[in-house]
């Protein structure tokens, strides 16, 4: 099946900081879509003629790649908004007893339904996941996703040293991986993930296996978190007395490579960004957690100088909301408060085409190229009354900024995967993959 929309269409298939003719703009765009396959893009009147038999709608907003969530956790998702507590604490008290209901299976799939739909209805069409260290978890999380057919990547929470009730073996948590990995390889748009919570909650022996797994796996990607909080790094030091430091501990495991995604790099040193850059790891920046912790703000500067490659995570629930559109906006926030000033094309990027390269599929989403899937979202810059007045008669750099800084998941319209609508605001509707799609 062939369709086609009309409208303002906007991508950043590469960093415009690098390179400003990154940024493809059609004012009056044509996208043409073949079987969830974008075939042809460009200004309409270039397209018209071409394909004059293929049904056109027309699409008032701004027409914008899928976003891509580098780190999110979706059995967090009833702990947000929880008061009181920086990152180790705020683990004990509120995020570990949320966990431990994952041990139903029907809560699971329950959870993981809705945070999917949240998913779209912010226009994130691709994302990096935690479950927990339940193995049925992950197969709660892959169901929802296949039946919404999302790009999801996500794999079982590893933490043999882990709180009673979410504690794994080095032996149960191989045999699971293996299993999951088996199971659900090659299946949808889905891909997996070796899931080591952090350094601190797994031993020696499980980080080792995990190393091995990655090794063993040439198609999966390493997920974790890296230097988050003081605290937290602090606790990493004494235990690892005799590692140069926090992103060394995952090195000398064999967890530090180029399909390795940590989450924060808030408290990074010089070295430690010489060596992610130098490997082709990369890290998913998330800047609403990181203020509501109190963890602080990421360096972008300091990872611009090393050139280490980055992607924008909303990390609920310690993040404070789905939308990586928000989310753009308070990367900018971040990373003023530390004297640097990001492009909202360059964020843009970051929540995009940047998210794809890290989860490595940018050949197929990501910047609404010809050849990649059609996921996309429509953003209405007039969503609130606030917006309507802020962006009339602007530019479009700054209609994009305003959008970041003043929008919210008000400001998707419509969310489309793989061409077909799965969220419409205006009629509060999702529409799962198998029906037929409008």
């Amino acid at each position: 099946m062939t369709r086609a929309w009309r409208g303002a269409i906007l991508s950043v298939s590469h960093d415009p900081a690098l390179d400003p003719a990154a940024v493809r703009h059609e004012a009056d765009g044509l996208l043409v879509v073949e079987d969830g396959i974008v075939v042809a893009r460009g200004p309409f009147a270039d397209l018209a003629e071409r394909f004059a038999d293929v049904p056109v709608e027309r699409l008032d907003g701004l027409i914008v790649p899928g976003f891509v969530d580098c780190h999110v956790h979706y059995p967090q998702m009833d702990s947000m908004a929880a008061h009181g507590e920086q990152l180790l604490d705020w683990l004990e008290r509120h995020i570990f007893p949320a966990e431990r209901a994952f041990a139903d299976p029907a809560h699971a799939r329950a959870v993981a339904g809705v945070f999917c739909d949240e998913l779209l209805r912010n226009g994130t069409t691709s994302a990096l996941v935690f479950p927990t260290v339940h193995a049925h978890s992950v197969d709660a999380l892959f169901e929802a996703a296949m039946a919404r057919a999302m790009r999801l990547v996500g794999g079982k929470v590893l933490m043999d040293w882990g709180p009673p009730g979410l504690c794994d073996t080095v032996e149960t948590a191989r045999a699971e991986t293996e299993a999951l990995i088996a199971k659900w390889r090659g299946r949808g748009r889905l891909g997996y993930a070796i899931t080591p919570r952090f350094a601190l909650t797994s031993s020696d022996d499980q980080l080792a296996m995990a190393g091995d797994l990655l090794a063993r796996h040439r198609d999966v990607l390493l997920h974790t978190h890296l230097s988050e909080n003081t605290r937290e790094c602090a606790q990493v030091r004494a235990r690892f007395t005799d590692a140069r430091d926090y992103l060394d501990v995952y090195d000398r495991f064999g967890l530090v490579g180029a399909r390795s995604v940590f989450a924060h790099g808030i408290h990074l040193s010089g070295h430690e960004c010489a060596r992610l850059a130098e490997s082709g790891a990369g890290i998913a920046v998330c800047p609403s957690s990181n203020l509501f912790l109190g963890s602080g703000m990421f360096d972008f500067t300091q990872a611009a100088e090393f050139g280490v490659r980055l992607g924008l995570g909303s990390d609920v629930g310690a993040g404070t909301t789905f939308s990586l559109l928000h989310t753009a906006g308070l990367a900018y926030q971040a990373g003023l408060a530390r004297g640097h000033r990001l492009d909202p094309f360059r964020a843009l990027w970051l929540a995009t085409a940047a998210g794809a390269a890290l989860l490595h599929v940018e050949d197929r989403v990501g910047a609404l190229g010809e050849g990649q899937e059609a996921d996309f979202v429509l953003l209405d810059p007039a969503a609130t009354p606030l917006l309507a007045r802020r962006t009339r008669g602007a530019a479009l750099a700054e209609t994009l900024f305003a959008l970041q800084v003043l929008g919210d998941d008000r400001a998707v319209s419509r969310t489309y995967v793989m061409g077909r609508c799965a969220w419409d605001r205006d009629t509060a509707r999702f529409h799962p993959f198998s029906e037929p799609g409008p």
